[in-house]
């Protein structure tokens, strides 16, 4: 029977064999080759033509960014980086490169098996090619220009506040919309970013590296301010309090999701109404549809990633099922429509 076939990467004989464990422990799996180096991964993937590798970062000869790079030029294949926290800046250099996710280095215990487990059988559906083109992205057209005479006289024109939900591939999406946006971007974004447990503050600054808008992780009691994204860290959830700050309530015991999309749009929805904008991105599962379903109904703005450019077409997916999704957009679009909404006032009486 036809199952899984993968190639691990990592220059630790002892980091090897216990992901060969971990992985063959599922039935549908099976390790099909070992690479010591980056070298030895490319010649491997050539050679045997895997479902999925998992990648290291830092190894002699040939290290993961250059290995990553030269695999997505000539024989794309799912790439999951496994990797220390204390490499997460450069783990997400690998996701600029063509990785679809990284993960912290497992230990021996059931709950990194079964998170190991899950995203190799998720990721190795993943069609690279599609996942690819988000990188090559267009300019957005020009913006409307939108004068204070649209602003009715007695009447008050509130800020909108983006709540952006993400997950499997959605960092490179990320980085590619918020890239696009000027500095002086009008309106704040927060964002729930499905990431492993320390990633997030890597991930942050390397968003922040690629952006004119600022991006930083989340904290307790931040105003959230025009021309900054938020990221939630992964060890907390992120929600919009009625005084429209931003709160790190604790995960519940129960929490599937880290951090809770559906928890962070829920929260905008109830607190700016009609000043929402809701973006859902790619990612496996449903979370974010219901959060989404609430701002639409409050009368804020729903968009969605489209089915093509997304590497995982769940999320976005459900939540379009949902009826909750006002416009479908390829992701190269996104940027431009952000653009538009921040510069056309909502109004209040």
């Amino acid at each position: 029977m036809a199952g899984i076939r993968v190639i691990v990467t990592d220059d630790s004989a002892l980091a090897r064999s216990l992901l060969r464990d971990f992985l063959e422990s599922d039935g549908d799996i099976t390790v099909v080759g070992e690479a010591r180096n980056g070298r030895e991964a490319v010649d491997l993937v050539h050679r045997l033509q895997p479902d999925l590798v998992t990648m290291d970062l830092e190894m002699p000869v040939m290290g993961g960014l250059a290995a990553i790079e030269e695999i997505m030029a000539s024989r794309p294949v799912p790439i999951l980086v496994v990797s220390g926290v204390a490499d997460a800046h450069k783990a997400f250099e690998a996701v600029s490169r063509g990785a679809l996710e990284v993960i912290d280095k497992p230990e021996v215990g059931s709950a990194s098996k079964r998170d190991l487990i899950a995203k190799v059988r998720m990721l190795s559906r993943v069609k690279v090619i599609t996942h690819l083109r988000i990188r090559a992205f267009a300019p957005p057209p020009p913006v409307p220009a939108v004068g204070p005479a649209a602003v009715p006289a007695g009447a008050t024109a509130w800020p909108r506040l983006f709540a952006i939900a993400s997950s499997t591939g959605g960092p490179q999406v990320l980085a590619a919309i918020l890239s696009r946006l000027p500095a002086d971007f009008p309106c704040p974004i927060v964002i729930a970013q499905h990431i492993a447990e320390g990633f997030a503050p890597g991930m942050a600054e390397w968003l922040a590296s690629l952006c004119a808008i600022k991006v930083r992780l989340a904290r307790e009691d931040d105003t959230p301010l025009p021309g900054v994204a938020y990221l939630a860290p992964s060890e907390t959830n992120v929600v919009i309090s009625p005084g429209r700050r931003l709160t790190l309530p604790a995960r519940g015991a129960g929490d599937i999701y880290r951090p809770s999309c559906d928890l962070l749009l829920g929260s905008v929805a109830a607190v700016c109404g009609r000043a929402s904008v809701g973006v859902i991105l790619t990612g496996m599962g449903s979370d974010g549809a219901a959060g989404m379903e609430r701002i639409r109904r409050a009368g804020g703005v729903t968009l969605a990633q489209d089915e093509e450019s997304s590497a995982i077409f769940g999320m976005n997916r459900v939540a379009i099922e949902r009826g909750a999704i006002g416009r479908v957009l390829a992701a190269d679009r996104i940027p431009a429509e952000m653009l538009m909404l921040a510069h056309l006032p909502v109004l209040g009486g």
